[in-house]
């Protein structure tokens, strides 16, 4: 068995832009992304992009909107993010049971964002590319893969798995 359970785009549960409803502080989301992006939004104080977030189904659009967030500081946002991705995806992995079956069923690995296009929340690598194994290899710090293995294994812990 992989060590690894390696995961990108939106066919996959792990994914940010999957399609799974969930309801959190409010609002009912349609993807972890439009929590994440809408969350940002907050955090600056930027209403208009928030609501702007909240009113469009597209991922890729609430991406786009999230990199438009006014009065956006890094350090502030690399302090906040990861717990922001941590709530959103309790959220999400809780309230569907299938998506947390999903998620317990990678028990004994390290989720991987095998995206080679994020160099943040993935790994900057395809699951394909031969350093895809090698972790001191990766090109990516693999945030949500992080993200996910520590929710998956709080779940457990509190008797879910």
């Amino acid at each position: 068995m992989s060590r690894f359970t390696f995961f990108w785009q939106a066919e996959s549960p792990f994914s940010q832009w999957h399609l799974s409803r969930f309801e959190l502080d409010g609002h009912v989301y349609v993807t972890a992304e439009q929590w994440m992006m809408a969350s940002k939004a907050r955090l600056f104080g930027d209403v208009e992009i928030e609501r702007r977030i909240l009113g469009t189904q597209s991922p890729r659009e609430q991406k786009a909107l999230g990199r438009k967030v006014s009065g956006f500081v890094p350090e502030t946002w690399e302090a906040e993010r990861e717990g922001i991705v941590y709530r959103g995806n309790h959220a999400k992995f809780t309230q569907h049971p299938k998506l947390l079956e999903a998620l317990l069923a990678t028990r004994g690995t390290t989720l991987v964002e095998a995206s080679p296009l994020d160099q943040v929340w993935g790994i900057g690598l395809a699951a394909d590319h031969p350093d895809a194994e090698n972790p001191e290899q990766w090109c990516g710090l693999n945030l949500l893969g992080k993200v996910l293995t520590q929710l998956r294994e709080d779940l457990i812990a509190e008797g879910r798995g």
